[in-house]
C-alpha cells in the first residue's frame, strides 16, 4: 500500500460506524480541541462537507503544499485528501511532523496510471531510441516515486493552478518535455501558450509506444497516456445542450478535462481559478460548472446569488476521495491519541530528498 509502515489495510471498528453523525462530530471536535495546535488538518476541496467542517484550512493541491510547507509548528498533519497529497505533505514537512491519511485506500485513479517502471521504460526508450533530451514535467497528482524521477532529472512538478508558468519555463529549456500523468493538462496547457498540436505526441504506457506521425525534429512534448476519471465525464455534447437551453449560459471547467471541452468552454482554470471566477460573478448571472460535484454543490450553496448547476447533471463525486468520512477520521484521530503509528505515511529518504527538488523547484518558479 501506500505506506511503508502499514502493509495491510485494516478493516475499520464497527464502532466508528454504529456512531450517529451528532457522536462522531463531538468526538472528533474533543480530540481537535485537546491536541489544540499540535493538531493540523489540511483538507481538499473535493472533500464532503461533513470533512471540510473540521478543516483548518481548504485548499487545491498548490495552496495545501504551500501551507504544509510552512507550519512549523504541528505535530501531527491529518490531510483529508488523497494518498499523492498526503506524500507531498510528508515530503515537504519537518521529520518531526507526522502525516497521516484517514483511509489508506483514499487513492487516485489518475495518479495510478504512471507507475515508476513504466516511466522508466518510457524514459530509456524516448532517451536511447528517439534520441531526445527529456526535461519531465510531473502533475503534483502522482506518487512519490514519480516525482523522485522528475527531481533526478532536473524536472519540475506543476499543479494546474501554476501549470503556465511551470510549461512556459520547460519550453524556455529547449527540450523535449515529458508530461506525466494527465495528457489533457499537458495538451490544454502547452496550446494555451502556443504549441500546435502537431507538435505533441502521446506515450501509451500499456501499448508501450510512442503514438505520433509528425517530424519528429519539430515534436516538442510528449503526453502520458493518462487521464481524471472524474473529469473526462464532462464532454462537448454537455456544453451544447447546455447553450441550446439558455444561449447567455457561462461554462468553466477544469483543464483536466479534454481537449475539445476546454476549446469549446467558455473559461477554463484551476480549482482556484474556479472558486474565484464564481465568487466574483455578476449577481443572476448563469454557470454550468464542469467540475468535481461536492465542489459544484458548495459553491451552489455559497453563492446564492447566481445559478450555479453542474455541466454534467448526472455527475458524481471523486470516488477516491470521498473514502474520507467521518468514521475514517474519528478512527484516525483517536490512533493519534493513543499514539499508535497506523495510517502515517511515510518517505523514505532518498525519494523524499529527490522529490522534494522537484516539488521546491515549482514553488521557486512560480
Amino acid at each position: 500500500m501506500f505506506n511503508p509502515i502499514q502493509t495491510t489495510v485494516q478493516s475499520i471498528p464497527d464502532r466508528y460506524l454504529k456512531m450517529s453523525q451528532t457522536d462522531l462530530e463531538q468526538h472528533i471536535q474533543r480530540i481537535k480541541d485537546e491536541l489544540g495546535n499540535r493538531l493540523f488538518m489540511p483538507t481538499h476541496h473535493y472533500q464532503k462537507d461533513e470533512v471540510v467542517q473540521f478543516a483548518d484550512i481548504t485548499g487545491d493541491s498548490l495552496e495545501l503544499a504551500r501551507i504544509c510547507k510552512e507550519n512549523q509548528d504541528a505535530e501531527y498533519f491529518v490531510f483529508n485528501g488523497v494518498h499523492f497529497m498526503a506524500e507531498t505533505a510528508d515530503i515537504l514537512t519537518d521529520h518531526h511532523q507526522t502525516i497521516y491519511l484517514p483511509d489508506l485506500t483514499a487513492g487516485c485513479s489518475m495518479a495510478d496510471m504512471a507507475n515508476i517502471t513504466q516511466v522508466l521504460h518510457c524514459h530509456d526508450v524516448l532517451t536511447h531510441t528517439y534520441h531526445f533530451d527529456i526535461l519531465p514535467l510531473t502533475y503534483v497528482n502522482s506518487t512519490a516515486a514519480i516525482k523522485k524521477y522528475v527531481g533526478q532529472h532536473d524536472g519540475t512538478c506543476l499543479t494546474s493552478g501554476n501549470a503556465k508558468a511551470v510549461v512556459t519555463w520547460a519550453l524556455e529549456q529547449q527540450k523535449t518535455i515529458l508530461f506525466l500523468p494527465d495528457q489533457h493538462l499537458g495538451r490544454n496547457t502547452a496550446y494555451e501558450l502556443g504549441v500546435p498540436l502537431e507538435q505533441m505526441a502521446i506515450w501509451d504506457p500499456i501499448q508501450k509506444r510512442l503514438e505520433y506521425d509528425g517530424n519528429l525534429e519539430a515534436l516538442r512534448i510528449i503526453l502520458w497516456k493518462g487521464h481524471c476519471s472524474v473529469h473526462e465525464k464532462f464532454h462537448k455534447s454537455h456544453i451544447e445542450i447546455a447553450r441550446e437551453k439558455d444561449p447567455d449560459i457561462n461554462v468553466i471547467v477544469h483543464p483536466e478535462c479534454t481537449f475539445d471541452v476546454v476549446q469549446a468552454s467558455d473559461y477554463a482554470g484551476s480549482t482556484r481559478y474556479i472558486i474565484e471566477t464564481i465568487k466574483n460573478a455578476p449577481k443572476g448571472s448563469r454557470w454550468r460548472i464542469g467540475t468535481e460535484m461536492n465542489l459544484v454543490n458548495r459553491l451552489k450553496a455559497t453563492y446564492t446569488h447566481i445559478e450555479i448547476e453542474s455541466l454534467n447533471p448526472l455527475m458524481c463525486s471523486c470516488l477516491t476521495m470521498n473514502r474520507i468520512d467521518l468514521p475514517h477520521l474519528a478512527w484516525c484521530l483517536d490512533k493519534i491519541v493513543n499514539n499508535q503509528h497506523d495510517n502515517i505515511i511515510k518517505i523514505d529518504d532518498e525519494t523524499a530528498f529527490y522529490a522534494k527538488r522537484s516539488l521546491e523547484k515549482m514553488l521557486a518558479i512560480i
